[in-house]
């Protein structure tokens, strides 16, 4: 950490040579002692006020940036350096470590956000999220099945095409059915603040992620744990499970990726890794979004963190980019890496004498689709963060399947040069010009073939537009809809360009199906674009902290910004809120209902809550419904639960 120009240089470049000297004896001491007694592990569910990664960058950038990342200060270890230490021992330097002076200079919380960010797991994960611990143990592990033979819900999708669509075979559940759908099992993550991992059922087996950093296999009817892997970072995509050739006996495959940006494979019987490869080494690069696999590849969404808080005079704005990169599925090797802006190059030096940097952004927030017809792979991409913005950004990009070259893409929102903390007072001249309305594509882009035969790729904005593209005509409009009105006057505020759609809709032959931040639901037709209905879920009034009716009742704002998932019949929502909605397809009224945000009595006896849903939707496998809860951009509406749910 940077001593915020309190402190001389030359005694923070002391304190980082005693910081690096005294990890080096520890490491060396380690190597030649038995290891020291465990440290207790943090509580099982602790109660930050903001969750997710989003302070502790942010932190990082204001408060540390000064020395770490600084190139006048070339002797302090660089944020990806540090990134490779664990959370635990980040916050030991903190609080009690060489580092203390600096996190003296910090609250409680920035301190612990802080290590989360940079280690990429909670505090205290390492030590209690290991499945050998718990006491659901599986009686036996028997041979994994044929993955693609039976029921599944494989990746972010259960097809190649994004369509959050299960077929009726796949989902083994009627419509009649859904109204008894009943909790079956809860499973807690130990010491999880976000269940934000969608999870994958293949083989009768659950394979999610968590932020921990572990990787789970549990049996789908009873919820017994099978095995745990530990990554280096916390798991937020769903994984896929696919054949893999040259590691023996194993037949297939969980493949994924991690906050730190790795990507894995291991054994999907017995949790043994077989490869892991680095797919980006920016130290804010991470994989957020659900890797898909082709034809013995693994194509792996690179995204970036730096947009949150780059406004720092201190940090070199801005360099990080999003990529598309093929691996080999059998042993990680690169095939080819596809980045969505160019390189970044010197562009001026700030007010402070840091050097600046463009173009940069075009994270890529979403699963990737596979268009199988056009030999094509379409992502969608975020913003920038600096001057000039390239045309990729806040695009629809269609890439070589082979070689990753580009095709064509489709620019939504041009000139959005976005960096957080970059309004009002807080502004500075790292900041862009005009800051941007921050309008990332976070959908994936859903394939749907029409009735007449024509093919559209579908997605949808932050602002509540939707757009139907071409794929035979290098991205042309079909048609453009927008869901979300807006009172005149208020086109351009924060909250008109933030009430759309965010992280992904559902698709049957006929209706695309979006939920809304600001609420609610939207069916649109897919051959025009036509809204065919619209749900809105009526809202709660917030009370006081003792239940008790406020004297001026305000209303609670709740976002069902989530992914959607549709099987015949009926779409599920999930929102803010916690509560997870079954909606009929035909005109969008509730057949059912679930509060998924209290405790639970978990399987593997952990301390479990659920909370808001802001991110993924259910998985719909062979009679049952499977969702995590507990993800909340903001606020406390923290969980760690993993639920089940089947009629009854």
């Amino acid at each position: 950490m940077n001593l915020m120009r309190k402190i001389a240089i030359s005694g923070a470049l002391a304190l980082v040579a005693i910081f690096i000297l005294l990890v080096r004896v520890h490491e060396s001491r380690a190597q030649q002692a038995p290891a020291p007694p465990p440290a207790p592990p943090a509580p099982a569910v602790a109660s930050p006020t903001t969750s997710g990664t989003e302070s502790g960058i942010a932190t990082f950038q204001t408060h540390c940036m000064g020395c770490h990342g600084n190139p006048n200060v070339p002797r302090a270890p660089s944020p990806d350096v540090i990134r490779q230490m664990s959370s635990d021992k980040i916050y030991e330097a903190l609080t009690t470590g060489v580092m203390k002076p600096q996190g003296d200079a910090l609250t409680d919380e920035q301190r612990q956000m802080l290590a989360v960010f940079l280690g990429g797991r909670p505090l205290g994960s390492m030590a209690a999220g290991d499945a050998k611990d718990m006491p659901n143990h599986c009686a036996s592990n028997p041979p994994l099945g044929d993955p693609s033979v039976g029921p599944q819900w494989n990746g972010w999708s259960p097809d190649l095409v994004n369509s959050r669509f299960q077929t009726a075979q796949g989902a083994n559940l009627t419509p009649e059915q859904v109204p008894q759908l009943k909790l079956k099992w809860a499973f807690g993550y130990p010491t999880g603040l976000s269940a934000y991992g969608q999870p994958s059922i293949v083989a009768g087996r659950v394979f999610v992620g968590s932020d921990n950093g572990y990787v789970y296999s549990v049996n789908a009817e009873t919820g017994c744990v099978y095995w745990s892997y530990q990554a280096k970072g916390a798991v937020r995509p769903a994984v896929t499970v696919a054949p893999i050739s040259g590691h023996g006996a194993t037949k297939y495959a969980v493949y994924f990726g991690d906050a730190h940006a790795n990507a894995y494979a291991v054994d999907a019987e017995t949790g043994q890794e077989l490869w892991t490869t680095r797919v980006d080494h920016h130290f804010v690069a991470r994989v957020t979004a659900a890797p898909k696999v082709y034809d013995g590849r693994v194509f792996v969404p690179v995204s970036s963190s730096e947009e949150f808080s780059a406004s720092n005079l201190d940090y070199p704005c801005c360099t990080g980019r999003g990529s598309l990169v093929a691996l080999d599925g059998n042993t990680g090797a690169q095939v080819w890496k596809a980045y969505m802006v160019p390189e970044p190059k010197p562009t001026h030096k700030n007010s402070r004498g840091v050097q600046q940097y463009s173009p940069s952004g075009g994270s890529i927030w979403n699963s990737p689709t596979i268009d199988v017809d056009r030999g094509v792979i379409y992502v969608g991409t975020g913003d920038g963060q600096s001057d000039p913005v390239p045309d990729t950004t806040d695009a629809i990009v269609a890439l070589d399947i082979e070689t990753g070259k580009i095709r064509w893409s489709y620019q939504a929102e041009a000139n959005d040069a976005f960096m957080g903390g970059c309004n009002g007072k807080q502004r500075t001249d790292n900041c862009p010009k005009v800051n941007g309305p921050d309008q990332d594509i976070g959908n994936s882009p859903i394939l749907r073939k029409l009735a007449g035969g024509k093919s559209v790729v579908v997605f949808g904005m932050k602002d509540g537009r939707v757009y139907a593209l071409d794929p035979d005509n290098k991205g042309a409009i079909v048609w453009q809809e927008r869901v979300v009105q807006i009172p005149p006057g208020q086109e351009h505020t924060f909250a008109a360009l933030l009430n759309g759609v965010v992280w992904g809709g559902a698709a049957d032959d006929h209706n695309v199906y979006y939920g809304l931040q600001s609420g609610g639901m939207v069916a649109l037709d897919l051959a025009t674009g036509k809204t065919v209905w619209r749900a809105r879920f009526p809202v709660a009034a917030k009370l006081n902290p003792d239940g008790t009716i406020p004297s001026r009742v305000t209303i609670e704002r709740v976002s069902n910004s989530a992914a959607a998932t549709g099987m015949p019949g009926v779409i599920f929502l999930a929102g803010s809120d916690g509560k997870l909605r079954a909606l009929s397809a035909s005109d969008g009224h509730v057949m059912w209902e679930y509060d998924t945000a209290h405790t639970y009595d978990a399987v593997n006896k952990v301390p479990t809550r659920g909370g808001a849903i802001n991110s993924i939707g259910p998985s719909i496998v062979n009679g049952m419904i499977f969702i995590g809860s507990g993800y909340a951009v903001t606020g406390n509406a923290y969980g760690n639960a993993l639920l089940a749910f089947s009629p009854q």
